[in-house]
């Protein structure tokens, strides 16, 4: 009976230990960024990037900036790069409320072949709105982007007032 008592313990002990490695490979563990891709539509893009922020530090520091960055056109990334640079204007006072926004909504103003332009409200944990211009374009030239829709412009935010 004590040979009993004693495995069963060892047993508990192990799966105890099991578990805990296991929440912890599982807490660890880095999501794979969305890289850009010619079948992500537009509007599609600026979701995926609203996402991220709205996420920003989940689940790794910046890991929403980073995103947001994945999908930046290569000539918005000359003005707003490199990386820390980016993330640096994203925590400055022009765009925090993104970070860690409660809630956003993506309307569709313009569209061309080429080109579409969406009104971006979100809710910022601040309880104010904001409004931004987003602005996504297709890239041509040749390369892993060719054909995906990239960010071009994103407005300085324009604030709607308090949600209380």
């Amino acid at each position: 009976m004590k040979k009993f008592f004693k495995y069963s313990f060892y047993g508990l002990i192990y799966a105890v230990i099991i578990f805990f490695l296991a929440v912890m490979f599982i807490v660890t563990a880095k999501a794979d960024l969305v890289k850009p891709s010619d079948n992500i539509e537009p509007y599609q893009v600026v979701k995926i990037q609203l996402s991220g922020l709205m996420k920003n530090d989940y689940p790794s520091i910046d890991y929403g900036i980073k995103q947001t960055w994945e999908f930046a056109h290569p000539s918005n990334k000359k003005f707003t790069g490199p990386l820390p640079k980016f993330i640096n204007m994203l925590k400055s006072d022009s765009y925090k409320m993104l970070l860690n926004h409660l809630d956003s909504e993506v309307i569709e103003v313009f569209r061309s072949n080429n080109k579409h332009g969406f009104e971006v409200t979100i809710l910022g944990k601040d309880k104010n709105y904001y409004k931004f211009k987003w602005v996504v374009e297709k890239y041509y030239e040749e390369g892993l982007l060719k054909n995906c829709w990239l960010t071009t412009l994103v407005s300085s935010p324009v604030s709607l007032g308090s949600s209380v």
